[in-house]
């Protein structure tokens, strides 16, 4: 094989690994995972992911992208932090699986029906109203998520334990009409602009 081939292989494989280091959070860190598999042991739903963390790694590294943005092994982390406390080179691998969730999001590749990523999205909805989370209008929202008739059953079932907590007190339904706001909203807002102007200035100098 001649050194140009060699050369533009290397190249290929690279290119992803520099893409995620580039728009990734902590995406520097995958190329420093040794495939010692202790992230996937330590993972409570490790037999349900599609790829264990290490070898979403050793895919980057490998210049796997479709198969590593259309996965949906990165949903799949509820942030338990068990990985990041027993890995051995101390990765920041919950950090990662959400930076890969995120990005795949942003460039609209989120695989179909993906249920952590239609909550993540009602959760934001429903934060960005107000500057808090109302629970009760995120509950239902959950219940209606994957339709009308799903909804309608799952409230049903739900019913007694709903009813329970309105008796002790634990909800209120009144907050259906709208709930309570931070006291300043409106700087609360531009916090989230601000922000959102910042990542977006980031990824245009990354080319992102």
């Amino acid at each position: 094989m001649s050194d140009m081939n060699t050369a533009m292989i290397e190249k290929y494989r690279n290119s992803f690994l520099s893409e995620v280091e580039a728009n990734v959070e902590e995406g520097e860190w995958v190329k420093m995972c040794m495939q010692c598999g202790v992230c996937a042991g330590s993972c409570p739903l490790g037999d349900a992911w599609e790829h264990t963390p290490q070898k979403i790694f050793m895919m980057i590294r490998a210049g796997k992208r479709d198969e590593v943005l259309q996965s949906d092994s990165m949903w799949m982390c509820t942030s338990c932090y068990n990985c990041i406390v027993r890995c051995p080179r101390e990765l920041p691998i919950t950090h990662i699986m959400h930076g890969l969730a995120h990005y795949a999001k942003r460039l609209g590749i989120v695989p179909q029906g993906q249920p952590t990523a239609k909550f993540a999205q009602l959760f934001w909805n429903n934060l960005m109203k107000k500057g808090r989370v109302n629970e009760l209008k995120l509950g239902i929202s959950l219940y209606f998520m994957n339709g009308f008739g799903e909804g309608v059953k799952t409230s049903l079932k739900m019913k007694d334990i709903g009813l329970g907590m309105v008796k002790t007190k634990r909800m209120n339904p009144m907050e259906m009409l709208g709930g309570h706001a931070v006291k300043d909203l409106s700087g609360f807002q531009k916090v989230i602009k601000k922000a959102q102007e910042l990542e977006d200035a980031r990824l245009a100098k990354h080319g992102g």
